[in-house]
């Protein structure tokens, strides 16, 4: 799987011009609009990987690509508010029980009720790092399904999502997309300065995308049987 999304960029006869648009879109993101452009870009990519295409797409129709990255962008602000909500449910219920463990009021020092304190803030911590964590794994499959079936609501369909994310195949595609986004989007950055880390950065953000996709319906497809619309053979 890793060979095939570190090609994946490349394949095409056309990939070189995909590359240099993709950098200079990139460079071009503080004036917005292509922000939702590179946005629909990725949907693209995540559509084509979890369809069983090997050849990246093309920067063409850019108003579909456009209305694309709006929709992943609104993906991400409906992800978000409740992530949100989420994390303001836990701190208020975690605030709650440490004013009841204090008695409503400050603690002595060395009392039992400091140490309940500091049992319940350290517990918020790891569950707050813990939904951080989930998060980051399962929202990528949320965009490769939004992607896959083209529709916000599948972002939003949790058996499927369920399905796909807790499969071998997509955590195997979640863990080689953090590791070539640590280990290749540290050499971008170190070579933005050369004007070139831009380019390589689009580039590992293709490759990311890739696996996210195909990771997502590979796993969907094995999950249910090879009856998927969407599996994929390779």
């Amino acid at each position: 799987m890793l060979s095939d999304a570190l090609q994946y960029p490349m394949n095409g006869d056309d990939w070189l011009p995909t590359v240099i648009i993709g950098g200079i879109l990139s460079v071009l993101t503080i004036l917005v609009i292509p922000i939702f452009l590179l946005q629909g870009y990725y949907v693209r990519v995540l559509r084509g990987a979890a369809h069983g295409e090997t050849e990246a797409p093309e920067f063409d129709e850019w108003g579909d690509m456009l209305v694309d990255g709006l929709k992943l962008f609104g993906v991400n602000i409906l992800v978000s508010i409740a992530l949100l909500v989420i994390i303001g449910v836990l701190f208020a219920l975690f605030g709650a029980g440490s004013l009841l463990a204090g008695g409503g009021g400050g603690a002595e020092p060395g009392t039992g009720a400091t140490g309940l304190l500091a049992a319940m803030g350290f517990l918020g911590l790891l569950v707050f790092l813990a939904m951080m964590l989930g998060f980051g794994y399962i929202a990528p499959a949320m965009f490769a399904n939004f992607a896959r079936e083209d529709s916000i609501a599948a972002a939003f369909d949790v058996s499927t999502i369920i399905a796909g994310a807790a499969t071998t195949e997509y955590l195997t595609a979640w863990v080689l997309a953090v590791i070539v986004g640590v280990v290749l989007g540290s050499i971008a950055g170190m070579l933005t300065f050369l004007i070139v880390g831009i380019f390589v950065f689009f580039y590992v953000q293709v490759v990311t995308y890739y696996l996210f996709g195909r990771g997502f319906a590979d796993g969907l497809a094995k999950k249910r049987g090879g009856d998927d619309a969407a599996a994929v053979t390779y």
